[in-house]
């Protein structure tokens, strides 16, 4: 997979993640992992950082909860609407985690 194709990939899966759900950055990464050839969160990470606008961004967070830095207001915003569980200022993960797999 090139470095383009990895990016579309990334981008494919954020966009199935269905409302009131999240997936963190290394769950993303280990999705892929065995088409990809990559298992980096931090690459994960950067791809939402540069290319992650046009999909549901504010349900990819890190593997505390926490929500994307700099963004943390709209990302809590968005959630809460989307009626996924919060605990505090971060995601639930252990409620709200979401796996390409599920309904499989």
């Amino acid at each position: 997979m090139t470095p383009d194709e990895y990016v579309e990939a990334v981008l494919a899966l954020v966009e199935r993640i269905p409302p009131g759900r999240a997936m963190s950055y290394g769950a993303v990464a280990d999705a892929l992992a065995d088409r990809s050839g990559r298992a980096s969160p931090r690459l994960v990470g950067s791809i939402m950082a540069r290319h992650g606008g046009g999909v549901p961004w504010h349900r990819v967070v890190n593997s505390a909860g926490r929500l994307p830095p700099g963004h943390e207001r709209k990302a809590r915003e968005r959630l809460l609407a989307e009626g996924c569980p919060l605990r505090g200022d971060r995601v639930d993960l252990a409620a709200a985690s979401w796996s390409p797999d599920e309904g499989m």
